[in-house]
């Protein structure tokens, strides 16, 4: 049988395009960020990434040949899940950090619920998230040889002033694969020449974070207050690699639009009225759990039907 009749799970694309493909297209995307984050960092960043990428894949292996299922490691994602998941830690965690979270996103997120295609949230910012509960000292702690202090984030929170030059190449403390905000849109340029992200839902996500924080933000049209909520915090690294996740996003073209505005939103009301700084993971987490409900009110009815009943 051609392989375009097989029938499969999600994520589906309408070409010869593979899901290995897919992800190797991301994992190079992702490559500047980490590396310029293992320059920023040094070998702290690299140990966490190396651990976290090793743990993700070898569990995936090790549950698929325990169960008696096949072995999908060759589609690469799950080193997908362990990089993402790797660039959203601080340096300064312990290599322990990323085998726990590395465990989490493919046991609890991934394989318990089917594997690919099958998982209901991002495994990565699911575990992040876990991570953040569980470990919050470790995980808000970003100190190191490098750099001390707070993010600029939690700076500008508190009304100090940023050096915004210095966030938008990367010179500033964060996680891992945060910090420039050059590397990550030079990574998301890639995706989207390649075709494998379009620019509906960043696009939505960004223009309504913008507007939410230029009506509630206290600053009004501010280019300075607006660009560092921009360059930092993951915002960029979250908009166009968790966001945009095949598998968790809304599958018609205005539940994207939906979904990105709402992610916006959420973005902005964790940042602006919520006790951290940041609000990227949870708000995409969130953003998860409702595209079930924005699919249901954005597919489109039916040919020779009207509100749902045959005209």
């Amino acid at each position: 049988m051609s392989d375009l009749m097989k029938v499969s799970s999600n994520p589906h694309v309408r070409s010869k395009v593979t899901t290995s493909s897919i992800m190797l297209a991301v994992i190079v995307a992702l490559l500047p960020a980490a590396g310029f984050g293992i320059y920023n960092f040094g070998v702290d960043a690299l140990i966490l990434i190396v651990v976290t990428v090793a743990t993700t894949v070898f569990t995936e292996y090790a549950y698929e040949k325990l169960m008696g299922k096949k072995v999908t490691i060759g589609d690469y994602s799950a080193v997908v899940t362990g990089l993402l998941l790797a660039l959203n830690l601080p340096s300064s965690a312990p290599w322990w950090i990323g085998v726990i979270g590395g465990m989490f996103a493919i046991l609890a997120v991934k394989m318990l619920f089917g594997g690919l295609g099958q998982n209901f949230m991002n495994p990565a910012l699911a575990a992040r998230c876990f991570l953040l509960i569980s470990f919050t000292s470790i995980m808000t702690n970003f100190e190191c040889d490098t750099y001390t202090g707070a993010t600029p984030l939690a700076a500008l929170k508190s009304g100090e002033s940023v050096d915004i030059l210095n966030m938008v190449i990367g010179r500033t403390s964060g996680t891992i694969g945060e910090t420039s905000m050059i590397a990550i849109v030079l990574g998301a340029c890639f995706l989207v020449l390649l075709g494998v992200i379009d620019l509906r839902i960043p696009g939505s996500y960004i223009v309504s974070f913008v507007v939410f924080i230029c009506l509630f933000g206290g600053h009004g049209v501010d280019t300075a207050f607006i660009s560092a909520h921009l360059a930092g915090g993951g915002l960029m690294l979250g908009a166009f690699f968790m966001a945009t996740d095949y598998v968790t996003r809304p599958i018609t073209k205005a539940g994207q639009y939906v979904f990105g505005i709402l992610l916006g939103i959420l973005t902005g009301i964790f940042r602006i009225f919520g006790p951290s700084a940041e609000g990227v993971s949870y708000a995409i987490i969130i953003g998860n759990l409702l595209v079930p409900l924005i699919e249901k009110a954005t597919l489109p009815k039916a040919f020779g039907t009207k509100g749902g009943k045959r005209a």
